[in-house]
């Protein structure tokens, strides 16, 4: 039934891509892909029994609103941009995806921590680690799908931040790695 919904939720891009900026006209042709497929490559390395997630900066809703609708995990999507989260509302109405849009700056978000952040194409590691910790649990972990240049991320993240990491294998994706993340904290204050 979410392979349905999937294509659902992709002819949702696509219909609101001639009107909106939602993913770049040339990903448009094989938004399946580029897109879709790259979310879901996150799926095995979510935590067994995860309640709750918040993804941030949800923008057309890779990976957040294409893991709440294949996975049924609630999810918190954060957007600033009010017409993605206009998006991003119609989408998880029309497929009943288990999924709240917030409309705000990430800083500014008032949500309860969750045991699952994820992120795509948002920010360079350091930044996106000062982002994602104030709405993680203390035994949560971050899934970060990174392009080939993850190793840079990490060596400069660390000026910064100590983790524990796994190295993630994309399925779809040779170039690119997923990051999990846990056991985040800024260096010299340990978690």
């Amino acid at each position: 039934m979410s392979g349905s919904k999937l294509r659902q939720f992709e002819a949702l891009v696509l219909k609101w891509s001639l009107r909106i900026n939602l993913v770049s006209k040339h990903d448009l042709q094989n938004l399946w892909e580029r897109h879709i497929q790259d979310s879901l490559a996150l799926i095995p390395y979510i935590p067994s029994g995860t309640p709750t997630a918040i993804d941030l900066g949800s923008g057309a809703g890779f990976p957040g609103l294409v893991l709440a609708i294949e996975t049924g995990i609630p999810f918190t999507l954060i957007e600033s941009d009010s017409r993605k989260a206009a998006f991003l509302l119609d989408a998880a109405r029309e497929l009943q995806a288990p999924a709240k849009i917030l409309n705000c700056r990430i800083e500014t978000v008032k949500c309860a921590p969750a045991p699952l952040i994820t992120a795509r194409a948002l920010a360079p590691l350091d930044r996106l680690l000062a982002l994602a910790v104030p709405h993680l649990t203390p035994d949560g972990v971050c899934l970060f799908p990174k392009g080939r240049s993850y190793e840079e991320e990490l060596k400069a993240a660390e000026a910064l931040w100590r983790w524990q990491v796994e190295r993630c294998k994309n399925p779809f994706n040779a170039d690119a790695c997923i990051l999990k993340l846990g056991k985040i904290h800024h260096a010299g204050k340990p978690r």
